[in-house]
């Protein structure tokens, strides 16, 4: 029968009891064991097999019913957060702690390349050069904010963007009443003025963002040629996209350190070449190129960062990194303001990279990865440099972890690339449920700051670009301290849910309720006003923006957890990735100007619904060891929200229950009677 083979391959006799259900639902010793063949032939196809880890025996070593060694590595090698990190001093060492900081140092350097298109090509104010006297300043006051992306040819009718071009506008009326020379401010144009606007050779630029000059005036990016803006905004979100895909292939077969010092040699080579463009086409392509580079940056320190802390420490050192890449938004503004042209500003945004070549002689390889992809020789070099920097003692390895090391030395390496994932069975839908999570909260968070800063008119802070721009940042700011206080206890799965549910609601409340408040206000008896649904919907803009913010950041850190050891970079590139697919759709929603803003948020709405329902699936890795291999990652499996009451029979069984048959294997002994108590799935009725 195919119960007896079951149960024959998983080593149980008839009499077997049924075992305990391990922590994060992974199977016991000799289930899993048995599913090693299996799941090396449907994770891995026709290449190098992978082990799988079963679990440790409460004491601490493997268990009595484990494979041999001649089979798989040591279990306590594979043991990292177990075994390794605890020889070596855990995060109290000195060398850790170093190496931690030297990942955080480069985050004010990734924030200031991050956010600098919101500098380098801001769409300024223009008008025509030489078009008479008083010409200027009538251009100056009625140009506006850039915010009117209806018609980028035209002059908005928007107030001024800043009190002095208001006193200026205010002078040139005075004069005008006067008598003066100063003709008076021309009335707000229609669509002819427009096109006679842009048919002017040369303009003149009014750019808010505290530089002289930016890459929009240096090719005059104007009128017909605005769309080229759009372009060179997507080149850095596509190279970022292209970037974390690649690089982090490339990091799980390589490894990480290699990934991480070639992207910054070739970052400082196409950024600086970036500040020497030519012409828009020149700055669009090396701007690819360097956000591809820079993808490998990111990915290979988050990576990092997180193989080198314990299970407690993982999410307030990321936490860290983030506050330090914010620290570099915040001080963007004063960075534009002291260099004054964008060519300056690129090089000094490139030029902090130089200080990571460094890093070549300072930060070595990943010992956790070297561990899980059997590398013990290079291993065994790198624990010597560890315990050499910590003044670890020989005699503080209580586990006997070198001695078992010195036995696997012969043993050769086994690399697993990403795409090995799609035989499994759980792994892949953890991954593609947090893909699609990334991918929701950046979309929907455009959706909601420009829903927030298209009341700028009717709210004059907002029509400021530092007020918006700072507005964005604070938000971010108060999102990642939030997640802080909810994560710690809720956890990462309840978080998660959380700030999608918030999401959600903040969507769903604008589409709708505003709608319907709109409706009311066109009755004079209503009591409603405009003013009234723009207070809501800056409100809900809010609220969203902060949630949305918190779902995307929270998504790659999940994922950065969850995700094996051997494949941990290829996994956070896949979600990364999604999270720029969705930031993609600002720009492709400003080439079109606006048009289907109102179904883009529609569909990002409906993802939010389905990705409340898809977080339920995923497992909770608070306080989890990282899982090494892919067999772990397999059996990372999810648990229910909430405990089970005393006495109450799950309607899941768990792994061990599915696969203990003993019940119905006496029954079929017996002449198919199932003995008294028993029940169909084998289970002792209560």
């Amino acid at each position: 029968m195919a119960i007896d083979r079951r149960r024959e391959a998983a080593g149980g006799g008839p009499g077997r009891q049924p075992a305990p259900a391990e922590e994060n639902g992974s199977l016991p010793p000799g289930d899993a064991a048995a599913s090693a063949p299996l799941g090396g032939r449907a994770g891995l196809g026709g290449g190098a097999e992978i082990q799988p880890l079963p679990p440790l025996h409460p004491g601490g070593g493997p268990h009595p019913s484990c494979c041999s060694a001649a089979a798989a590595p040591s279990l306590l090698l594979l043991d990292y957060d177990g075994s390794v990190l605890p020889f070596l001093g855990g995060l109290g060492g000195g060398y850790q702690k170093t190496l931690v900081l030297l990942t955080w140092i480069p985050a004010l350097f990734i924030g200031f390349s991050q956010f600098s298109d919101s500098f380098l090509l801001d769409q300024p104010n223009f008008w025509c050069r030489g078009a008479g006297k008083g010409t200027e300043l009538a251009g100056i006051t009625t140009s506006g904010r850039w915010g009117n992306m209806s018609n980028w040819t035209s002059l908005p009718t928007t107030p001024f963007s800043t009190a002095s071009w208001e006193a200026a506008g205010n002078r040139s009326n005075s004069s005008s009443a006067d008598g003066g020379d100063t003709p008076p401010l021309p009335s707000p144009p229609d669509k002819g003025d427009n096109a006679s606007n842009c048919d002017c050779h040369a303009w003149d630029y009014g750019i808010r963002a505290g530089l002289v000059q930016n890459v929009v005036s240096k090719w005059d990016l104007v009128c017909d040629n605005a769309w080229k803006v759009h372009i060179a905004k997507f080149s850095l979100l596509v190279g970022l996209i292209f970037g974390y895909l690649i690089t982090g292939c490339i990091a799980d077969w390589v490894g990480r350190r290699p990934v991480l010092l070639f992207s910054i040699i070739f970052i400082l080579i196409f950024g600086l070449t970036v500040a020497l463009s030519v012409n828009v086409t020149m700055f669009s392509t090396l701007r690819f190129f360097e956000g591809f580079c820079l993808a490998g940056i990111i990915l290979t320190l988050y990576a990092l960062r997180i193989e080198l802390c314990p299970p407690g420490k993982r999410f307030m050192i990321t936490m860290v990194a983030s506050f330090v890449a914010m620290a570099g938004q915040f001080l963007m503004p004063g960075l534009a303001a002291l260099c004054r042209d964008w060519q300056v500003l690129q090089a000094l945004i490139i030029c902090p990279f130089l200080l990571m070549l460094l890093y070549w002689s300072i930060f070595p390889e990943s010992l956790r990865w070297l561990m899980a992809t059997q590398q013990f020789e290079s291993a065994k070099r790198l624990i010597l440099h560890f315990t050499q920097k910590n003044c670890v003692s020989p005699e503080s390895d209580i586990k006997g972890v070198m001695p078992e090391l010195e036995k696997e030395l012969s043993r050769r390496p086994k690399k697993v690339c990403i795409v090995k994932v799609v035989g499994t069975r759980n792994l892949w839908k953890n991954i593609v449920v947090l893909c699609v999570n990334s991918l929701t909260g950046y979309g929907i968070h455009h959706c909601f700051a420009r829903s927030m800063m298209g009341h700028e008119v009717k709210v004059p802070l907002l029509e400021n670009f530092y007020a918006d721009y700072y507005t964005t940042a604070s938000i971010a700011l108060v999102s990642c301290l939030a997640m802080c206080l909810v994560v710690r206890f809720l956890g990462r799965r309840g978080g998660l849910l959380l700030f999608m549910i918030l999401t959600a609601l903040a969507s769903l409340l604008q589409l709708g309720l505003l709608n319907l408040i709109g409706k009311y206000s066109q009755h004079p008896d209503s009591g409603m006003s405009d003013s009234v649904k723009d207070k809501f919907s800056i409100a809900f803009s809010i609220v969203g923006m902060f949630a949305s913010h918190a779902v995307g950041s929270l998504s790659v850190f999940f994922c950065a957890e969850i995700t094996p050891t051997v494949i941990r970079c290829g996994g956070l590139g896949l979600v990364l990735a999604s999270a720029g697919f969705g930031m993609l759709t600002a720009p492709i929603i400003e080439l079109h100007n606006q048009k289907g803003y109102f179904l883009h948020h529609i569909i990002f709405a409906c993802c939010t619904l389905i990705c409340i329902i898809c977080i339920l699936l995923l497992p909770e890795s608070r306080d989890q060891n990282l899982p090494e291999n892919i067999s772990n990652g397999e059996h990372y499996t999810r648990q229910p929200l909430l405990p089970h009451k005393k006495g109450e029979q799950p309607l899941l069984l768990t792994n061990a229950e599915l696969k203990d048959y003993s019940g119905l294997h006496d029954a079929a002994a017996a002449g198919d009677t199932l003995p008294e108590g028993a029940t169909a799935n084998g289970m002792k009725a209560m």
